[in-house]
C-alpha cells in the first residue's frame, strides 16, 4: 500500500507536461501511455484502501475521478464500493446506472462482466463485507437438498483422492448445487477454504484466469510485485502455497481454456484441489469423473413435492401423477423445479396433461438465476449452440429413435449431406461426452437420449426440414434388421436375434406407427410380416395385433407376397384371443388366396395350407398335417407333428398322441426352438397328468417354463404355472398350488392380452370349484367372460359355463338343463377332451339322483372318449369312489363294461331323460 502511495506522490501534473513537441504523434502515444498507467496505479491503490477499510475516505476524491473519467470501469467499481462503505447505497446503485448510459452512448457497449456482478452483488446486500478472513465465498442456499446425500459423500472421496474431479452432466442435472454442497462439507479440512468460480458469466472467449481472481477476491494491488503479471501468473503466484479448493463452475463453454488453467496449477500449486462442473469432461490426464445422474424416482417426486408447498400451500397432491410428471421430466432437477413453479397457477394434472409441449409451459424461473436456467429451452439452447454443425446434424436426427439407438442404427439414419457414415461414431463420442448422450450398455452401448433432448431435436429436425428424411431411414433400417432377423427366430441363435430385437423392440414400433400415420400401407404391411412373430413369441401379443391390424386397414398398394404372410400371422393371433372360428377362418382363406399368387416360401405361408384345406375337407385333419411331414424346413415338420399329435387327441386317438409330442420335442431340441419345445413339453404334460403322473407332469411344466422365461413370454409362464396349479392340488400340496396361482397373478399385472388374462380366470374359477367356492368360482368365470367379448359364445366357453352352474345347482332339475346345454356346446366343439368332461358331468347327475349304475357306465364312456380313464379330473375319483362303495367292486366293474360297450349319446340322453 505504501508504495502505492509512494508512486502517486512522485507524480505531478499531466504525463511530460514540460516538454513541447507540437504534432508529433509518438509523443502524444507516449504521455497518453503514462496517464493511463498513473490511473491503473489509483485503481490499484483504491482497491487497497477499499479493502482495508477506508472506503468512505475515499468517496470525495473518486466521485472527481469518475466525472473525469465516466467510462472508466474500475474507478466506477471503486466509487461504488466506498459509497457503500459510507452507507451510501442508493448513490452507489445511481452511479452504476450513469456509467450503463455513458457506455452506452460513448462506446455503444454494455457494463463488462465485473461491473455487471458488483451492480447484482450491491442488489442482493453483499457488497462491503468484511472477507479476509473468510474461508469461502459460497452462499448459504434458500431450499433443501433433495435426494443427493449418497453423491455427495462420493464426490467428497473423489475430491480426497484426485486433485481433479469433474462433474459432469446435462444442464439442469445439478451439478452446481452438488458441487457447492460437496464443497460446504469440506470447509473444515481446508486451511484456506473452499472458493467458488462462476464462469458462467464470462463469454466464449472470457478470460478464466482473470474470473478466478475476482472469484477469489484478489485484486491486484494484494498481489503486491505479481500485479504487473498476466492473470495465470498472478493466480499461480497467489495460490501457490494454499491448501484450498477450487470450484470452477461452468466450465463448458470455455472448456479449452478451463482445462489449459486448471492443468497449470494443479501443476504449480502442489496443495491446490480443484472441483469442476462442465458438459464434458476438461480431459486431463488423471482427471477423476462424476456422472450426474437424474433423480431417481421417489427422490424426484420429493423434490417436486417440497418446491410446490412453497408455492402452493393447497396443493392437493396425488401419487401416480406426481410420478407421471417426474418421468416425463427425466428426474431432472432444473425440469422439476420450473414445474414446481408453474403450480401457482395450475393442478398438478393440468400440468402432467401439457408436459408434451413442455419447452412453451417451463418458463417460470428465478429472475436471480443465470438467464439459461430461467426456462427449459434455454437450458437445452445453451448446450445446443454449443455444438458444431456436424454434432447438430446428428443429435436432432437422433431424436427419430425410441429407446436408444445402436451404432449400426445411428450410422444408417444420421448420415447425410455433412455426415460421412464413418463419421458418426466421433460424433456420438463427442455428444455422449457433452452429456447429450448416455451411452448405455454393459457390452456395445447404445446411446439414447433423455426425454427433453429428444423433444428439442424433433424440434430442431422438423426446423431442418428433415423429419420425413430421418423417419423414412429409421423404418428402413429397422424394416431390414426384423426381416434379417425372422428366420433366426425359429433356429439355435433364437435367444441372440431375439435380444437384438428386444433393444430396438421400441424403436420397431415407432417405426410402424410412423409408417401408418404416414399412410405407407405398403411399408406398415412389410414390417408387420417381418416383426409379426417376434411380437408373438415374446408375448407382447395385444401391442402385435394392435399394429398389424392397422397395418391390414390401412389403404394402399401391397404385393400379394406381404399380404399372404401378413393375413396367415393375424389367423394365428385371432386363435388365441378374443375372435372366434369364422374370424379365423377368413384369414386363413385370404392368406391362402394371396399366398397362392406369389413365391414367398414363409413358414406361416405353408402352416397355412393345411388349414384351408381342413376348412375344406374338415374329415381330412390328419392328412392335411401329414403332408407337411415332408416338408424341407425342420421346423414346420416339427410343428406339423405336433398338431397331428392334437388332432389326435381331438378325435379321441390320444393312445398314437404321446409319440408325437415326443418326436417334436426332440425336434424342437435339435433346432433349438424355444417356443416348439415349451408347446410340446406342455401337451405331454397334459397326457402324464390324464395318467395322473402328476409329478413328472409339473417337472414338464417346470421344464416349459424356463425355456419360455427365456423368451421372455411372460403372458406363456402365465397359463403354463396355473395350469401346474392344478396338478399341485391334484397332489394334494393345496399350499404350493396357492403359490402357482399368486405367481401367475403377479406376473399377470402387466399383460393386456385377454386370451391370457380369460385362461388365467377360468383356471381359478376351476380350481375355486374344486375348493366348494361357488362364489369366487362364479366371479372368477364372470371377469373371463367379460375379457373374451364375443368369444364367450364360442361351444367351449359355453359348455364350460353350464357345467359350473350345473355342479353349483341345488335343483336338480336346473342341474339338468345346464347338462343338456353342455352336452350340446360340447358336441359342437367336436373336441374329445370337451366332450368327455361333460359327460363325467353327467355322471354326476346320475350320481346326485342315486343312479349309480349309470354313473359308473357314463364314466367308462367318458374314458372311451379319450382312450384312458382322465386321472386329472378330480370329479373322476370322487364320482368313481361314491359309486363303487354303494355298488361294491364286481357291481361297478360291470356297469362300467357296459358303459363302454353303449353308445355315449344314448347313455347322455337317458340320463338326462330321467
Amino acid at each position: 500500500m505504501q508504495r502505492l502511495r509512494n508512486a502517486l506522490e512522485l507524480w505531478c501534473g499531466p504525463a511530460m507536461q514540460d516538454i513541447g513537441l507540437q504534432d508529433s504523434e509518438a509523443f502524444d502515444a507516449a504521455a497518453t501511455r503514462l496517464d493511463g498507467l498513473r490511473l491503473t496505479t489509483m485503481e490499484d491503490r483504491f482497491d487497497t484502501e477499499i479493502s482495508l477499510g477506508h472506503g468512505a475516505d475515499l468517496v470525495t476524491e473518486l466521485t472527481d475521478l469518475v466525472a473525469a473519467h465516466p467510462v472508466r470501469e474500475k474507478l466506477v467499481a471503486a466509487l461504488m464500493r466506498a459509497l457503500v462503505a459510507a452507507g451510501r447505497n442508493s448513490e452507489a446503485l445511481q452511479a452504476f446506472q450513469r456509467t450503463r448510459e455513458a457506455l452506452a452512448d460513448e462506446l455503444g457497449v454494455d457494463p463488462s462482466p465485473e461491473l455487471s456482478a458488483l451492480h447484482v452483488a450491491l442488489l442482493r446486500g453483499e457488497v462491503g463485507q468484511q472477507k479476509e478472513n473468510r474461508k469461502t465465498n459460497l452462499r448459504a442456499e434458500l431450499t433443501s437438498y433433495v435426494g443427493k446425500d449418497t453423491d455427495v459423500a462420493a464426490v467428497r472421496e473423489l475430491v480426497a483422492d484426485h486433485r481433479l474431479t469433474t462433474l459432469t452432466g446435462p444442464g439442469g442435472s445439478g451439478k452446481t448445487r452438488l458441487a457447492t454442497e460437496t464443497a460446504r462439507t469440506l470447509l473444515g479440512d481446508l486451511p484456506d477454504g473452499a472458493w467458488l468460480v462462476e464462469l458462467a458469466a464470462i463469454g466464449t472467449d472470457g478470460d478464466v484466469a482473470q474470473a478466478t481472481l475476482s472469484g477469489l477476491g484478489l485484486r491486484d494491488a494484494l498481489l503486491g510485485e505479481a500485479s504487473n503479471l498476466e492473470p495465470a501468473d498472478r493466480l499461480v503466484a497467489a495460490i501457490r502455497d494454499r491448501e484450498t479448493l477450487l470450484v470452477l463452475d461452468n466450465c463448458e463453454h470455455v472448456i479449452e481454456s478451463a482445462a489449459t488453467l486448471a492443468h497449470r496449477l494443479l501443476g504449480e500449486c502442489p496443495r491446490l484441489r480443484i472441483l469442476a462442473t462442465s458438459r464434458e469432461p476438461l480431459g486431463i490426464t488423471g482427471e477423476a469423473l462424476w456422472p450426474v445422474e437424474p433423480l431417481a424416482l421417489p427422490e424426484a417426486v420429493q423434490l417436486l413435492i417440497d418446491r410446490a408447498v412453497a408455492v402452493r400451500k393447497d396443493l392437493t397432491v396425488d401419487a401416480r401423477t406426481l410420478e407421471r410428471v417426474c418421468k416425463a421430466l427425466d428426474g431432472m432437477p432444473l425440469a422439476i423445479e420450473l414445474a414446481a413453479a408453474r403450480l401457482r397457477t395450475m393442478s398438478i394434472d393440468q400440468l402432467a396433461d401439457r408436459l408434451d409441449d413442455r419447452f412453451r409451459l417451463l418458463t417460470g424461473g428465478s429472475r436471480t438465476a443465470l438467464p439459461r436456467h430461467r426456462t427449459l429451452r434455454a437450458m437445452v439452447d445453451w448446450s445446443w449452440e454449443l455444438l458444431d454443425d456436424a454434432e447438430r446434424v446428428v443429435l436432432r436426427r437422433l431424436s427419430v429413435f425410441a429407446g436408444g439407438a445402436s451404432l449400426e442404427a445411428a450410422e444408417r439414419v444420421c448420415a447425410g449431406d455433412l455426415v460421412d457414415e464413418y463419421d458418426v461414431i466421433e460424433l456420438l463420442t463427442a455428444l455422449t461426452e457433452k452429456s447429450l448422450l448416455v451411452a448405455a450398455g454393459d457390452g456395445t452401448p447404445r446411446y439414447r437420449m433423455l426425454g427433453t433432448i429428444k423433444e428439442y431435436g424433433a424440434q430442431r429436425l422438423a426446423e431442418a426440414g428433415e423429419s420425413d428424411l430421418a423417419r423414412q431411414a429409421h423404418l428402413a433400417w429397422f424394416t431390414e434388421l426384423a426381416e434379417t432377423a425372422d428366420p433366426h427366430l425359429r433356429r439355435t441363435e433364437q435367444l441372440e436375434w431375439l435380444a437384438t430385437l428386444k433393444a430396438d423392440h421400441d424403436n420397431i414400433g415407432a417405426a410402424m406407427r410412423g409408417a401408418l400415420a404416414a399412410g405407407e400401407a405398403h411399408a406398415a404391411m412389410r414390417l408387420a410380416a417381418a416383426a409379426g412373430w417376434y411380437w408373438w413369441l415374446i408375448g407382447r401379443k395385444a401391442e402385435g395385433m394392435e399394429l398389424i391390424t392397422a397395418a391390414i386397414n390401412t389403404p394402399g398398394e401391397v404385393p400379394d407376397e406381404i399380404r399372404a404372410v401378413v393375413y396367415a400371422l393375424t389367423s394365428m393371433f385371432v386363435t388365441t384371443g378374443p375372435g372366434d372360428a369364422s374370424e379365423a377362418a377368413e384369414w386363413v382363406h385370404k392368406a391362402y388366396e394371396f399366398g397362392q399368387r406369389s413365391r414367398h416360401y414363409h413358414p406361416a405361408l405353408r402352416l397355412v395350407v393345411p388349414l384351408e384345406r381342413l376348412l375344406r375337407e374338415p374329415d381330412a385333419v390328419l392328412p392335411v398335417w401329414e403332408l407337411l411331414l415332408d416338408d424341407e424346413d425342420p421346423w414346420v415338420r416339427a410343428l406339423s407333428r405336433l398338431h397331428i399329435g392334437k388332432m389326435r387327441i381331438m378325435l379321441g386317438q390320444g393312445e398314437d398322441a404321446d409319440a408325437c409330442f415326443e418326436e417334436s420335442l426332440v425336434e424342437f431340441r435339435v433346432l433349438g426352438e424355444r417356443f416348439g419345445t415349451s408347446f410340446a413339453q406342455t401337451e405331454l404334460a397334459d397326457r402324464l397328468a390324464l395318467r395322473g403322473e402328476f409329478t413328472e407332469a409339473c417337472e414338464h411344466f417346470d421344464q416349459a417354463i424356463a425355456v419360455v422365461t427365456e423368451l421372455d413370454a411372460v403372458d406363456d409362464v402365465v397359463q403354463f404355472r396355473v395350469r401346474q396349479a392344478r396338478l399341485y392340488w391334484l397332489m394334494g400340496e393345496k399350499d404350493a398350488s396357492a403359490a402357482a396361482v399368486a405367481e401367475a397373478e403377479r406376473r399377470a399385472e402387466g399383460i393386456t392380452w385377454p386370451g391370457t388374462l380369460a385362461a388365467l380366470a377360468l383356471a381359478k374359477a376351476e380350481l375355486a370349484r374344486w375348493n366348494g367356492n361357488a362364489e369366487d368360482a362364479f366371479d372368477q368365470l364372470g371377469i373371463a367372460v367379460k375379457l373374451l367379448g364375443d368369444e364367450a359364445l364360442q361351444p367351449h366357453i359355453r359348455a364350460t359355463t353350464h357345467d359350473l352352474h350345473a355342479y353349483f345347482a341345488d335343483d336338480l332339475g336346473q342341474a339338468r338343463e345346464h347338462r343338456a346345454a353342455a352336452c350340446q356346446a360340447a358336441a359342437e366343439t367336436g373336441y374329445a377332451p370337451v366332450i368327455a368332461q361333460m359327460v363325467v358331468g353327467v355322471a354326476d347327475l346320475a350320481l346326485r339322483h342315486e343312479q349309480h349304475e349309470q354313473a359308473a357306465r357314463l364314466l367308462a364312456a367318458s374314458a372311451s372318449v379319450l382312450g384312458l380313464t382322465d386321472r386329472s379330473n378330480p370329479d373322476v375319483s370322487r364320482i368313481e369312489q361314491a359309486t363303487r362303495s354303494r355298488l361294491g367292486d364286481a357291481a361297478f366293474d360291470e356297469a362300467a363294461r357296459e358303459g363302454a360297450e353303449t353308445n355315449r349319446d344314448e347313455l347322455v340322453a337317458v340320463t338326462l331323460a330321467s
